[in-house]
């Protein structure tokens, strides 16, 4: 059984224009049941990039009244909301605050320093993780440049590598820190080499195969992404009994009829 933390999907209503607050706790308690340890709010699955700050502020709050542990995305495009939003979490009781390098701008060693030292000294001494997709915000953050951080960030703990394949996961493995692995391919490999546990995709709709470190992770995955997976993941869930909308925030885009259809029949077919 693995460590897990559900990289949470977000309500949404209104064709994704506003938070589905009403749904939260069910949404919680489903996580819950399927044995998660807790959540990561708001990261790649959450669309917390996609969110206003007061919105992102607001989905922290509602996680955080749930009875899960709740790590808070608060990786912005700019330096000074993700103070702001790492501040906030902290000051609500978060149990960590992850960011991501801030995307479009590749920045630079001493840049990136700043800027994650900037957000780790906003939230202290909550426990502070690097948030590391390159995918995502389309350059990697260097483990030297972690091993700097280090040195100046004593709330630093660890990280979650989104990364592959295993030969880009692996120099993350830093001795010291608690890693947890993003793609659910390389769980098991990662745990028999030292990380943390899982902050997992999958484990928003399917929480307690991911925990079970299912053998068929990586072809449920393939799977989900034949379709939009925001959308095909907030299906799931729904399919799962608990009233959550398809809805996304523009511009990621909702299941088409034939979508949902296809989806429906792997569901089915892999029940």
């Amino acid at each position: 059984m693995a460590r897990v933390y559900a990289a949470a999907l977000t309500p949404l209503r209104d064709g994704g224009d506003a938070l589905d607050e009403d749904v939260f706790p069910p949404y919680v308690d489903f996580l819950r049941a399927g044995g998660v340890q807790g959540v990561l709010a708001l990261g790649t699955t959450g669309e917390g990039i996609l969110l206003r700050p007061d919105e992102r502020k607001r989905v922290v709050e509602l996680f955080l009244d749930g009875p899960l542990d709740v790590i808070a995305h608060c990786g912005a495009q700019t330096t000074r909301d993700t103070v702001e939003l790492a501040a906030h979490a902290a000051e609500r009781g978060a149990h960590g605050v992850a960011v991501i390098a801030p995307p479009y701008f590749a920045l630079d060693e001493r840049a990136l320093l700043a800027h994650f030292e900037a957000a780790a000294h906003a939230c202290a001494p909550t426990p502070f993780y690097v948030y590391e997709f390159a995918r995502a915000s389309g350059y990697a953050v260097a483990p030297a440049l972690i091993e700097h951080l280090r040195e100046r960030v004593p709330n630093l703990v660890g990280m979650k590598v989104s990364d592959s394949p295993w030969e880009a996961f692996a120099p993350y493995l830093l001795e010291g820190l608690d890693v947890f692995v993003g793609p659910e391919a390389l769980i098991a490999q990662g745990l028999e080499h030292g990380a943390a546990g899982a902050v997992s995709a999958l484990a928003s709709a399917l929480p307690e195969k991911v925990v079970a470190v299912d053998p068929g992770l990586a072809e449920i995955r393939a799977a989900i992404e034949r379709f939009p997976r925001h959308a095909a993941l907030k299906r799931i869930v729904a399919r799962r009994g608990v009233a959550i909308r398809e809805d996304v925030r523009a511009p990621l885009r909702g299941l088409t009829h034939d979508e949902r259809r296809g989806l429906d029949a792997w569901l089915d077919a892999s029940s």
